[in-house]
């Protein structure tokens, strides 16, 4: 069987609105509980499983490979939202999109702090 990403855990202070804000940004399926965790399940079956916290949240970075297509209607409701977004992971280039690898990328914060990414391209593609 090849190794592939099952889940990750993430963080939150409340994870019911995490977990229905990265649904709804990225138009995926209703968050569903499992155990302690509110989870959402992308495309390839991979779940970001959030869970509550009281202690100190370290920001952490989740990229999402996405269409063309996709990134226009995802990054409209990153607009609708009036949520600032970069071209970079440093948030040196604020307002602005990526171009990497022929590609559109761009990254915005979730309601915790930590940094989303959508993509349309896998870096090193570009040639």
């Amino acid at each position: 069987m090849p190794v592939e990403l099952n889940h990750t855990i993430v963080a939150a202070r409340d994870s019911d609105v995490s977990a229905a804000f990265l649904a709804e940004v990225l138009g995926l399926g209703e968050p569903v509980p499992f155990g302690p965790f509110i989870t959402v399940e992308t495309d390839n079956g991979v779940t970001l499983d959030f869970i509550d916290t009281d202690g100190d949240i370290d920001s952490q970075h989740y990229a999402f490979l996405i269409t063309e297509d996709e990134f226009d209607e995802i990054f409209g409701r990153v607009t609708q939202r009036g949520l600032p977004y970069w071209a970079d992971p440093a948030r040196r280039r604020p307002g602005e999109i990526n171009h990497n690898d022929g590609g559109r990328g761009v990254y915005f914060p979730d309601p915790n702090g930590h940094l989303l990414e959508i993509i349309t391209r896998p870096y090193g593609s570009g040639g």
